[in-house]
């Protein structure tokens, strides 16, 4: 039964979506299944993995509303072990269809249930917002990881989110659990980089991955060609960082 990560953090700009891209795309390229699940209506996840979300007829909001089996609506990409289930602007609606339904919350989680089995890893892209469909996310998830920028405001917001897995927790999913917090956006050159991970360490102490995804213009780059960093400059710092957090991430789910 695949492990199922939902990729959160309410804040927008922090390395959200380019994690969901690499991560999955690392995880493939180092053997496992992995499906990445869009579940943010702007789309950037699909867009940078090649398709473009306005020709994806069927994507995940058929599945959440209109009932389509989720492995009809799988596409391939470039690296053969990595799945995408996309999204485009339908996801929007979503939200509002949703109010009505029973057991809203479950939606995702009732869906991703119908292909678990063939993953290793399924990775959901959750939108920048603490709202139903991040409810879906987290719901249907064994855990959250969490992208936090080495910025001067990258806390604010962090409190927020911790509340909203604990009350997910506490109502929803008892069972889940914080992956890890991602440092993204690090540079080396700049104090309040340092500054932050050292915070991060004190006040989330073995929550914390040790591996770093650095300020990379590859990484920056690479999304408008619609491919992971790793196919676009392996050799880059972005993509050598993204490998050693799918090692990291594979060791710690290795069961003994």
């Amino acid at each position: 039964m695949g492990k199922v990560i939902a990729v959160s953090n309410q804040k927008g700009g922090v390395g959200k979506t380019t994690t969901c891209i690499n991560l999955s795309a690392s995880l493939a390229i180092l053997g496992k299944k992995v499906l990445l699940i869009d579940f943010d209506p702007q789309g950037n996840t699909t867009s940078g993995l090649g398709l473009t979300p306005g020709n994806c007829k069927k994507n995940i909001y058929h599945a959440l509303i209109g009932g389509d089996q989720l492995k009809d609506l799988i596409y391939s990409t470039e690296i053969s072990k990595l799945k995408l289930v996309p999204a485009n602007i339908d996801l929007t609606g979503a939200e509002v269809e949703l109010v009505s339904a029973i057991a809203r919350e479950l939606k995702l989680k009732n869906v991703i249930n119908q292909v678990r089995d063939y993953f290793d890893f399924i990775l959901i892209d959750s939108p920048p917002s603490l709202g139903l469909l991040t409810v879906n996310s987290l719901a249907a998830a064994d855990s959250v990881l969490i992208p936090l920028q080495c910025e001067y405001y990258a806390m604010e917001g962090m409190s927020q989110l911790l509340v909203t897995i604990n009350l997910i927790k506490d109502s929803l999913n008892p069972d889940l659990e914080i992956e890890g917090i991602l440092p993204t956006m690090y540079d080396i050159r700049n104090n309040i980089s340092r500054q932050v991970i050292d915070e991060l360490k004190v006040h989330f102490e073995g929550r914390v991955f040790k591996s770093i995804i650095p300020r990379n213009v590859r990484l920056c780059e690479a999304p408008s060609f619609g491919k992971p960093v790793f196919l676009y400059d392996r050799a880059s710092k972005g993509a050598i960082s993204y490998l050693k957090l799918a090692k990291e991430i594979i060791q710690k789910n290795t069961k003994s």
